[in-house]
Protein backbone atom coordinates (compact mmCIF):
# COMPACT_ATOMS: atom_id res chain seq x y z
CA UNK A 1 0.00 0.00 0.00
CA UNK A 2 2.78 2.51 0.66
CA UNK A 3 4.03 1.55 -2.88
CA UNK A 4 1.03 2.19 -4.42
CA UNK A 5 0.08 5.28 -2.31
CA UNK A 6 3.82 7.26 -3.80
CA UNK A 7 4.16 7.22 -0.18
CA UNK A 8 8.15 6.18 -0.82
CA UNK A 9 8.66 10.29 -1.22
CA UNK A 10 9.03 10.29 2.79
CA UNK A 11 12.11 8.52 2.25
CA UNK A 12 13.48 11.80 1.24
CA UNK A 13 13.60 12.78 4.97
CA UNK A 14 16.42 9.83 5.22
CA UNK A 15 18.97 12.32 4.76
CA UNK A 16 23.10 11.19 4.68
CA UNK A 17 24.23 11.44 8.39
CA UNK A 18 20.86 9.26 9.09
CA UNK A 19 21.85 6.84 6.74
CA UNK A 20 25.72 6.84 8.15
CA UNK A 21 24.66 6.31 11.68
CA UNK A 22 22.06 3.75 10.94
CA UNK A 23 24.51 1.85 9.06
CA UNK A 24 27.20 2.46 11.83
CA UNK A 25 24.83 1.13 14.14
CA UNK A 26 23.11 -1.88 12.63
CA UNK A 27 27.08 -3.05 12.11
CA UNK A 28 27.74 -2.83 15.86
CA UNK A 29 24.55 -3.93 16.94
CA UNK A 30 24.91 -7.21 13.92
CA UNK A 31 28.34 -7.74 15.02
CA UNK A 32 27.93 -7.55 19.11
CA UNK A 33 24.86 -10.33 18.10
CA UNK A 34 27.72 -12.38 16.40
CA UNK A 35 30.53 -12.19 18.27
CA UNK A 36 29.17 -14.96 21.14
CA UNK A 37 28.97 -17.68 18.34
CA UNK A 38 32.69 -16.90 17.64
CA UNK A 39 33.34 -17.66 21.84
CA UNK A 40 31.22 -20.95 20.91
CA UNK A 41 28.17 -19.76 23.35
CA UNK A 42 24.40 -18.30 23.03
CA UNK A 43 23.01 -15.19 24.81
CA UNK A 44 19.74 -13.91 24.93
CA UNK A 45 18.55 -10.44 24.59
CA UNK A 46 16.73 -7.67 23.34
CA UNK A 47 19.13 -4.82 22.81
CA UNK A 48 22.80 -3.97 22.58
CA UNK A 49 23.62 -2.48 26.08
CA UNK A 50 21.98 -6.47 27.05
CA UNK A 51 23.87 -8.69 24.40
CA UNK A 52 27.25 -6.95 25.27
CA UNK A 53 26.79 -7.08 28.69
CA UNK A 54 26.10 -11.05 28.61
CA UNK A 55 29.00 -11.62 26.02
CA UNK A 56 31.31 -10.05 28.80
CA UNK A 57 29.62 -11.92 31.20
CA UNK A 58 29.99 -15.39 29.09
CA UNK A 59 33.42 -14.68 28.38
CA UNK A 60 34.06 -13.73 32.08
CA UNK A 61 32.68 -16.92 33.31
CA UNK A 62 34.59 -19.22 31.17
CA UNK A 63 31.96 -20.38 28.57
CA UNK A 64 34.10 -19.61 25.65
CA UNK A 65 34.81 -23.06 23.90
CA UNK A 66 38.05 -22.72 22.55
CA UNK A 67 37.95 -24.83 19.28
CA UNK A 68 34.95 -22.66 18.31
CA UNK A 69 37.06 -19.65 18.99
CA UNK A 70 39.55 -21.36 16.66
CA UNK A 71 37.09 -22.09 14.05
CA UNK A 72 35.40 -18.77 14.13
CA UNK A 73 38.85 -16.87 14.57
CA UNK A 74 40.24 -17.97 11.96
CA UNK A 75 37.42 -17.91 9.42
CA UNK A 76 37.44 -14.32 9.91
CA UNK A 77 41.22 -14.10 9.36
CA UNK A 78 40.81 -16.08 6.12
CA UNK A 79 38.25 -14.25 4.95
CA UNK A 80 39.60 -11.03 5.76
CA UNK A 81 43.02 -11.80 4.23
CA UNK A 82 41.60 -13.33 0.99
CA UNK A 83 39.44 -9.70 0.43
CA UNK A 84 43.06 -8.09 0.85
CA UNK A 85 45.28 -10.13 -0.88
CA UNK A 86 42.94 -12.22 -3.01
CA UNK A 87 39.64 -10.29 -4.01
CA UNK A 88 38.74 -11.96 -6.68
CA UNK A 89 38.81 -15.28 -4.40
CA UNK A 90 35.34 -15.93 -2.84
CA UNK A 91 36.71 -15.71 0.30
CA UNK A 92 33.42 -16.60 2.15
CA UNK A 93 32.73 -19.56 -0.06
CA UNK A 94 36.42 -21.14 0.80
CA UNK A 95 36.63 -20.35 4.82
CA UNK A 96 32.30 -22.04 4.86
CA UNK A 97 33.45 -25.07 3.20
CA UNK A 98 36.45 -25.64 4.85
CA UNK A 99 34.92 -25.34 8.42
CA UNK A 100 32.52 -27.41 7.45
CA UNK A 101 34.43 -30.04 5.95
CA UNK A 102 36.75 -29.81 9.18
CA UNK A 103 33.67 -30.48 11.25
CA UNK A 104 32.58 -33.35 9.45
CA UNK A 105 35.76 -35.08 9.41
CA UNK A 106 36.39 -34.32 13.18
CA UNK A 107 32.98 -34.81 14.09
CA UNK A 108 33.24 -31.63 16.42
CA UNK A 109 29.73 -31.01 17.24
CA UNK A 110 30.41 -34.64 19.42
CA UNK A 111 33.72 -33.94 20.08
CA UNK A 112 34.10 -30.58 20.99
CA UNK A 113 30.43 -29.89 21.85
CA UNK A 114 30.57 -26.77 19.67
CA UNK A 115 27.14 -25.15 17.57
CA UNK A 116 26.40 -26.65 14.31
CA UNK A 117 23.81 -26.31 11.98
CA UNK A 118 22.37 -29.31 11.94
CA UNK A 119 20.32 -31.09 9.60
CA UNK A 120 17.35 -28.69 7.77
CA UNK A 121 14.02 -30.10 7.82
CA UNK A 122 13.42 -31.70 3.82
CA UNK A 123 11.12 -30.18 1.38
CA UNK A 124 9.25 -26.71 0.74
CA UNK A 125 6.85 -25.02 2.44
CA UNK A 126 3.59 -25.85 1.72
CA UNK A 127 0.61 -23.67 0.28
CA UNK A 128 -1.81 -22.55 2.31
CA UNK A 129 -4.51 -19.82 2.25
CA UNK A 130 -4.36 -17.93 5.56
CA UNK A 131 -7.58 -17.79 7.60
CA UNK A 132 -8.70 -15.08 9.88
CA UNK A 133 -12.13 -13.70 11.44
CA UNK A 134 -12.68 -9.90 11.98
CA UNK A 135 -12.03 -9.60 15.09
CA UNK A 136 -7.94 -11.34 14.72
CA UNK A 137 -7.53 -8.91 11.74
CA UNK A 138 -8.68 -5.78 14.57
CA UNK A 139 -6.15 -7.12 16.89
CA UNK A 140 -3.16 -7.97 14.36
CA UNK A 141 -3.88 -5.06 12.65
CA UNK A 142 -1.42 -2.70 15.18
CA UNK A 143 1.20 -4.56 14.89
CA UNK A 144 1.05 -4.86 11.28
CA UNK A 145 0.89 -1.48 11.06
CA UNK A 146 3.86 -0.91 13.12
CA UNK A 147 5.98 -3.50 11.09
CA UNK A 148 4.97 -2.20 8.33
CA UNK A 149 7.09 1.06 9.32
CA UNK A 150 9.44 -0.68 10.52
CA UNK A 151 10.15 -2.13 7.02
CA UNK A 152 9.70 0.88 5.45
CA UNK A 153 11.70 2.38 7.16
CA UNK A 154 14.71 -0.13 7.50
CA UNK A 155 14.55 -1.16 3.85
CA UNK A 156 14.85 2.34 2.57
CA UNK A 157 17.57 3.39 4.86
CA UNK A 158 19.24 0.47 3.98
CA UNK A 159 18.76 0.60 -0.24
CA UNK A 160 19.66 4.37 0.27
CA UNK A 161 23.06 3.55 1.82
CA UNK A 162 23.83 0.65 -1.13
CA UNK A 163 22.55 2.73 -3.51
CA UNK A 164 24.85 5.91 -2.47
CA UNK A 165 28.22 3.62 -1.88
CA UNK A 166 27.59 1.80 -5.51
CA UNK A 167 26.43 5.15 -7.56
CA UNK A 168 23.06 3.72 -8.49
CA UNK A 169 19.26 5.11 -7.93
CA UNK A 170 16.52 3.16 -6.25
CA UNK A 171 12.55 3.55 -6.27
CA UNK A 172 11.36 3.61 -2.78
CA UNK A 173 7.95 2.98 -4.16
CA UNK A 174 9.06 0.04 -6.71
CA UNK A 175 10.94 -1.25 -3.61
CA UNK A 176 7.69 -1.29 -1.08
CA UNK A 177 5.60 -2.69 -3.77
CA UNK A 178 8.17 -5.35 -4.45
CA UNK A 179 7.97 -5.25 -0.46
CA UNK A 180 4.71 -6.07 -0.02
CA UNK A 181 4.38 -9.21 -2.74
CA UNK A 182 6.87 -10.99 -1.03
CA UNK A 183 4.89 -10.80 2.50
CA UNK A 184 2.27 -11.70 0.46
CA UNK A 185 3.96 -14.99 -0.62
CA UNK A 186 5.23 -15.61 2.55
CA UNK A 187 2.13 -15.43 3.81
CA UNK A 188 0.81 -17.63 1.47
CA UNK A 189 3.70 -20.45 2.49
CA UNK A 190 3.37 -19.96 5.85
CA UNK A 191 6.15 -18.11 6.16
CA UNK A 192 7.11 -14.58 8.66
CA UNK A 193 7.08 -11.09 7.44
CA UNK A 194 10.45 -10.01 5.54
CA UNK A 195 11.74 -6.93 5.11
CA UNK A 196 15.74 -6.36 3.93
CA UNK A 197 18.57 -8.20 6.13
CA UNK A 198 21.00 -5.93 7.89
CA UNK A 199 23.44 -8.75 8.16
CA UNK A 200 22.89 -10.89 4.50
CA UNK A 201 22.57 -7.91 2.97
CA UNK A 202 26.25 -7.28 3.69
CA UNK A 203 27.37 -10.85 3.52
CA UNK A 204 25.57 -10.88 -0.12
CA UNK A 205 27.81 -7.56 -1.43
CA UNK A 206 31.28 -9.12 0.33
CA UNK A 207 30.88 -11.93 -2.01
CA UNK A 208 30.08 -9.44 -4.65
CA UNK A 209 26.79 -9.22 -4.69
CA UNK A 210 25.87 -6.59 -7.41
CA UNK A 211 22.26 -7.23 -8.32
CA UNK A 212 18.85 -9.19 -7.97
CA UNK A 213 19.83 -11.94 -8.93
CA UNK A 214 21.58 -12.44 -6.01
CA UNK A 215 18.50 -13.29 -3.93
CA UNK A 216 16.79 -15.37 -6.99
CA UNK A 217 19.66 -17.55 -7.28
CA UNK A 218 20.02 -17.85 -3.36
CA UNK A 219 16.64 -18.65 -2.91
CA UNK A 220 16.92 -21.09 -6.05
CA UNK A 221 19.95 -22.79 -4.21
CA UNK A 222 17.92 -22.94 -1.06
CA UNK A 223 15.09 -24.87 -2.61
CA UNK A 224 17.37 -27.47 -4.23
CA UNK A 225 19.31 -28.00 -0.80
CA UNK A 226 15.81 -28.56 1.02
CA UNK A 227 14.47 -31.01 -0.99
CA UNK A 228 17.57 -32.61 -2.02
CA UNK A 229 20.80 -32.59 0.23
CA UNK A 230 18.87 -31.26 3.72
CA UNK A 231 21.59 -32.62 5.39
CA UNK A 232 24.74 -31.30 2.57
CA UNK A 233 25.57 -28.30 5.31
CA UNK A 234 24.28 -29.97 9.09
CA UNK A 235 28.11 -30.02 10.27
CA UNK A 236 28.76 -26.47 9.21
CA UNK A 237 29.88 -24.57 12.67
CA UNK A 238 27.62 -21.42 14.17
CA UNK A 239 31.10 -19.97 14.66
CA UNK A 240 32.24 -19.81 10.80
CA UNK A 241 28.48 -18.29 10.40
CA UNK A 242 29.38 -15.63 12.81
CA UNK A 243 32.75 -15.12 11.37
CA UNK A 244 31.15 -14.49 7.63
CA UNK A 245 28.87 -11.60 9.09
CA UNK A 246 31.12 -10.18 11.42
CA UNK A 247 33.68 -9.62 8.28
CA UNK A 248 30.71 -8.14 6.24
CA UNK A 249 29.85 -6.14 9.11
CA UNK A 250 33.61 -4.38 9.24
CA UNK A 251 33.16 -3.71 5.62
CA UNK A 252 29.98 -2.31 6.25
CA UNK A 253 30.43 0.23 8.41
CA UNK A 254 30.97 3.72 7.27
CA UNK A 255 33.51 5.46 10.26
CA UNK A 256 35.45 7.60 7.72
CA UNK A 257 31.49 8.75 6.77
CA UNK A 258 31.43 9.80 10.42
CA UNK A 259 34.43 11.94 10.88
CA UNK A 260 33.86 13.34 7.51
CA UNK A 261 31.10 14.61 8.61
CA UNK A 262 32.81 15.96 11.77
CA UNK A 263 35.65 17.76 9.57
CA UNK A 264 32.95 19.40 7.77
CA UNK A 265 29.37 20.41 9.76
CA UNK A 266 29.41 19.42 13.46
CA UNK A 267 25.43 19.66 13.09
CA UNK A 268 25.35 16.61 10.34
CA UNK A 269 27.68 14.60 12.65
CA UNK A 270 25.56 15.70 15.53
CA UNK A 271 22.83 14.24 13.73
CA UNK A 272 24.37 11.15 12.47
CA UNK A 273 25.47 10.54 16.19
CA UNK A 274 21.66 10.66 17.05
CA UNK A 275 20.92 8.26 14.09
CA UNK A 276 23.66 5.90 15.81
CA UNK A 277 23.03 5.87 19.32
CA UNK A 278 19.29 6.15 18.73
CA UNK A 279 19.10 2.73 16.56
CA UNK A 280 21.73 0.95 18.24
CA UNK A 281 20.38 1.79 21.85
CA UNK A 282 16.56 2.37 21.46
CA UNK A 283 15.53 0.68 17.99
CA UNK A 284 15.46 0.45 14.19
CA UNK A 285 12.19 2.88 14.17
CA UNK A 286 12.86 4.63 17.15
CA UNK A 287 16.24 6.00 16.29
CA UNK A 288 15.43 6.81 12.65
CA UNK A 289 12.16 8.96 13.57
CA UNK A 290 14.04 10.38 16.60
CA UNK A 291 16.71 11.62 14.30
CA UNK A 292 14.22 12.48 11.63
CA UNK A 293 12.23 14.86 13.79
CA UNK A 294 15.70 16.59 15.03
CA UNK A 295 16.51 17.34 10.97
CA UNK A 296 13.43 19.01 11.19
CA UNK A 297 13.85 21.17 13.84
CA UNK A 298 16.98 21.82 12.32
CA UNK A 299 15.81 22.82 8.88
CA UNK A 300 12.91 24.68 10.87
CA UNK A 301 15.88 26.59 13.00
CA UNK A 302 17.49 27.30 10.22
CA UNK A 303 14.26 28.97 8.32
CA UNK A 304 13.66 30.46 10.80
CA UNK A 305 16.94 32.37 11.60
CA UNK A 306 18.13 32.49 7.84
CA UNK A 307 21.38 34.45 6.44
CA UNK A 308 20.82 38.35 5.86
CA UNK A 309 23.57 40.91 4.96
CA UNK A 310 23.83 44.47 3.70
CA UNK A 311 25.27 44.76 0.67
CA UNK A 312 27.84 47.43 -0.30
CA UNK A 313 29.84 48.16 -3.66
CA UNK A 314 33.01 46.47 -4.09
CA UNK A 315 35.61 48.15 -6.45
CA UNK A 316 36.68 46.30 -9.34
CA UNK A 317 33.64 43.72 -8.48
CA UNK A 318 30.36 43.16 -10.50
CA UNK A 319 27.22 42.98 -8.74
CA UNK A 320 26.38 44.08 -4.28
CA UNK A 321 28.57 42.10 -1.71
CA UNK A 322 28.03 41.37 2.01
CA UNK A 323 30.04 44.31 3.65
CA UNK A 324 30.63 41.94 7.02
CA UNK A 325 32.55 39.90 4.19
CA UNK A 326 33.78 42.84 2.33
CA UNK A 327 34.72 45.66 5.05
CA UNK A 328 35.93 47.72 2.20
CA UNK A 329 32.82 48.13 0.38
CA UNK A 330 31.19 51.50 -0.18
CA UNK A 331 27.73 52.21 0.73
CA UNK A 332 25.35 54.50 -1.23
CA UNK A 333 24.53 57.30 1.14
CA UNK A 334 20.64 57.12 1.94
CA UNK A 335 20.26 53.69 0.83
CA UNK A 336 19.95 50.36 2.73
CA UNK A 337 20.52 47.70 0.77
CA UNK A 338 19.15 44.16 2.59
CA UNK A 339 19.58 40.90 1.39
CA UNK A 340 17.20 38.28 3.13
CA UNK A 341 18.15 34.61 1.97
CA UNK A 342 15.00 32.31 2.78
CA UNK A 343 11.15 32.48 2.06
CA UNK A 344 8.96 34.80 4.41
CA UNK A 345 7.11 33.03 6.81
CA UNK A 346 5.49 33.66 10.35
CA UNK A 347 8.18 32.24 12.29
CA UNK A 348 10.54 34.10 10.76
CA UNK A 349 8.73 38.11 9.76
CA UNK A 350 9.33 39.53 13.03
CA UNK A 351 13.34 38.54 12.97
CA UNK A 352 12.95 40.55 9.32
CA UNK A 353 11.44 43.36 10.31
CA UNK A 354 13.75 43.99 13.33
CA UNK A 355 16.64 43.77 11.03
CA UNK A 356 15.94 45.71 8.63
CA UNK A 357 14.96 48.66 11.47
CA UNK A 358 17.96 47.82 12.95
CA UNK A 359 20.20 48.80 9.79
CA UNK A 360 17.85 51.92 8.82
CA UNK A 361 19.07 52.87 12.57
CA UNK A 362 23.00 51.70 12.65
CA UNK A 363 23.03 53.59 8.68
CA UNK A 364 25.97 55.90 8.91
CA UNK A 365 24.01 58.62 7.18
CA UNK A 366 20.06 59.21 7.15
CA UNK A 367 17.88 56.64 5.21
CA UNK A 368 15.85 57.69 2.37
CA UNK A 369 15.39 54.13 0.04
CA UNK A 370 15.16 50.67 1.85
CA UNK A 371 15.74 48.37 -0.76
CA UNK A 372 14.98 44.35 -0.09
CA UNK A 373 17.36 42.19 -1.94
CA UNK A 374 14.32 39.80 -2.84
CA UNK A 375 16.03 36.61 -5.36
CA UNK A 376 15.90 33.88 -2.78
CA UNK A 377 12.70 34.52 -1.07
CA UNK A 378 10.14 31.92 -2.60
CA UNK A 379 6.97 32.55 -1.06
CA UNK A 380 5.89 35.10 1.59
CA UNK A 381 2.72 33.73 4.09
CA UNK A 382 -0.13 35.77 5.43
CA UNK A 383 1.02 36.92 8.98
CA UNK A 384 4.89 38.12 6.74
CA UNK A 385 2.47 39.93 4.41
CA UNK A 386 0.89 41.68 7.49
CA UNK A 387 4.49 42.65 8.98
CA UNK A 388 5.28 43.98 5.60
CA UNK A 389 2.16 46.09 5.73
CA UNK A 390 3.02 47.49 9.53
CA UNK A 391 7.04 47.70 8.24
CA UNK A 392 6.23 49.67 5.36
CA UNK A 393 4.07 52.03 7.27
CA UNK A 394 6.94 52.23 10.35
CA UNK A 395 9.56 53.27 7.46
CA UNK A 396 6.88 55.75 5.97
CA UNK A 397 6.78 57.50 8.98
CA UNK A 398 10.33 57.88 9.08
CA UNK A 399 10.06 59.29 5.31
CA UNK A 400 11.58 56.47 4.18
CA UNK A 401 10.12 54.36 1.06
CA UNK A 402 10.02 50.69 1.14
CA UNK A 403 11.44 48.67 -2.27
CA UNK A 404 12.10 44.99 -3.56
CA UNK A 405 14.94 44.20 -5.99
CA UNK A 406 14.80 40.38 -8.01
CA UNK A 407 11.56 39.49 -6.46
CA UNK A 408 10.39 36.65 -8.55
CA UNK A 409 6.77 37.06 -10.12
CA UNK A 410 5.15 34.09 -8.05
CA UNK A 411 5.72 35.74 -4.83
CA UNK A 412 4.48 39.12 -6.33
CA UNK A 413 1.56 37.00 -7.68
CA UNK A 414 0.82 36.47 -3.93
CA UNK A 415 1.29 39.84 -2.49
CA UNK A 416 -1.03 41.04 -5.00
CA UNK A 417 -3.57 38.68 -4.03
CA UNK A 418 -3.58 39.14 -0.61
CA UNK A 419 -4.24 42.63 -1.12
CA UNK A 420 -0.93 43.76 0.31
CA UNK A 421 0.42 46.09 -2.88
CA UNK A 422 -2.70 47.77 -2.82
CA UNK A 423 -1.24 49.52 0.49
CA UNK A 424 2.53 49.47 0.00
CA UNK A 425 2.33 50.22 -3.97
CA UNK A 426 2.21 48.21 -7.03
CA UNK A 427 5.87 49.97 -8.53
CA UNK A 428 8.02 48.95 -5.91
CA UNK A 429 10.25 46.22 -7.88
CA UNK A 430 13.33 47.02 -9.50
CA UNK A 431 14.32 43.71 -11.71
CA UNK A 432 17.86 43.75 -9.71
CA UNK A 433 19.53 45.21 -7.01
CA UNK A 434 21.81 47.48 -9.75
CA UNK A 435 18.58 48.99 -11.47
CA UNK A 436 17.10 49.74 -7.99
CA UNK A 437 20.43 51.42 -7.44
CA UNK A 438 20.27 53.71 -10.01
CA UNK A 439 16.53 54.35 -10.20
CA UNK A 440 17.45 55.43 -6.38
CA UNK A 441 20.06 57.67 -7.93
CA UNK A 442 18.18 59.27 -10.22
CA UNK A 443 15.34 60.36 -8.24
CA UNK A 444 18.19 61.61 -5.38
CA UNK A 445 20.89 64.02 -5.60
CA UNK A 446 23.90 61.60 -3.85
CA UNK A 447 27.12 62.63 -3.50
CA UNK A 448 28.98 58.70 -4.39
CA UNK A 449 30.49 57.24 -7.67
CA UNK A 450 30.30 53.91 -8.75
CA UNK A 451 33.96 52.62 -9.13
CA UNK A 452 33.08 52.16 -12.90
CA UNK A 453 31.97 55.74 -13.59
CA UNK A 454 35.47 56.82 -12.31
Amino acid sequence: MIGFARLGLLADLLSKPIRVGFMNAIALTVLIGQLPKLFGFSVKADDLPEKTLKLVQGIADGRTNAVALLIGAGSLALILLLKAYRPKWPGILIAVALATVASGLLDLGHVAHISVLGPMPQGLPEFRMPTASLDEVLRLLPGAIIISLLSFADTSVLSRALAQRGGYQVSQNQEMIALGTANIASGLFQGFSISSSASRTPVAEAAGSRTQATGLIGALMIALLLMFAPTLLQSLPSAALGAVVIAACLSFADLPGMWEMYRLRKVEFGLSVTSFLGVAFVGVIEGIFITIALALLVLVWNAWHPHSAILARVDGAKGYHDISRHPEGRLVPGLVLFRWDAQLFFANAELFREQILGAVSSAPTEVRWVVVASDAITDVDITAADMLLMLHGELRDKGIELWFAGMKGPVKDRLRHYGTLDTIGHDIFSPTVGNAVNRYRASHEVDWKDWDEV
